[in-house]
């Protein structure tokens, strides 16, 4: 017997939606940024309640893994490690173009990122406890979480993979704003730009990546 046959999901009208949700987002992480730029020096009310009570719950422990969150979601690891070991792992599973996707989604996100803070150039929180680039907004570790749980959502589109980018996305946003690297709002913006650069980004390899999809689906149909 044939294996049963499984279509890729190249339709247009996906196309679109995931072209529009993805410019949505990043429209609203600059909008976001703008608002918080007509402001001035001047932070949220929920920015400064946040920080504040951060600054008198401190446990050691949360200290120690907000650092570990530090280290997996910027430098050298989070920019270029996971970056790179994520496509080979996609390579060895017969996935090359969804490698390339996800190599093409994270240079975009971080470019994205980068031209935000130059552009908005947002004060730190004054309590910061960690080494930082320049510009609080959009923060750039949950930028780059957001940017893998989308990139892991578009290509393996499972509800326990929803689950965990998003549980991932706010670990990062916590341990940022418990380190005082950024303020709530900076890690928002974040989430916004990266999400949104994973999908726009999606829309130009749709047709590839969904066309893996639908061979790595038939490789695991049983011949009957």
């Amino acid at each position: 017997m044939e294996r049963a046959t499984t279509r890729p999901d190249a339709s247009p009208s996906r196309l679109i939606a995931v072209t529009i949700a993805g410019v949505a987002l990043i429209g609203l992480g600059v909008l976001l940024g703008w608002v918080i730029l007509m402001r001035g020096e001047e932070p949220f009310a929920i920015d400064v309640w946040w920080n504040d009570l951060l600054v008198e719950w401190w446990v050691p422990a949360i200290g120690g893994f907000s650092r570990v969150m530090n280290w997996l979601g910027g430098g050298w690891f989070g920019v270029l490690a996971v970056p790179i070991l994520g496509a080979i792992a996609l390579v060895l599973l017969r996935r090359p173009w969804s490698a390339a996707y996800f190599l093409a989604a994270e240079i975009v996100s971080v470019a994205i990122v980068q031209v935000l803070k130059h552009l908005f150039g947002r004060v730190r929180p004054e309590e910061i406890l960690v080494l930082s680039d320049v510009g609080s907004y959009p923060s750039g570790h949950v930028a780059n979480a957001a940017t893998i749980a989308a990139v892991a959502v578009v290509l393996f589109p499972r509800l326990w993979v929803v689950v965990v980018g998003a549980g991932w996305v706010v670990m990062m946003a916590f341990s940022r704003t418990y380190l005082h690297a950024h303020w709530v709002s900076d890690t928002i913006g974040g989430a916004l730009v990266g999400a949104g650069a994973a999908l726009v980004v999606a829309a130009a390899f749709w047709s590839q990546i969904s066309r893996e999809r639908a061979d790595a689906a038939q490789r695991r149909i049983p011949v009957e």
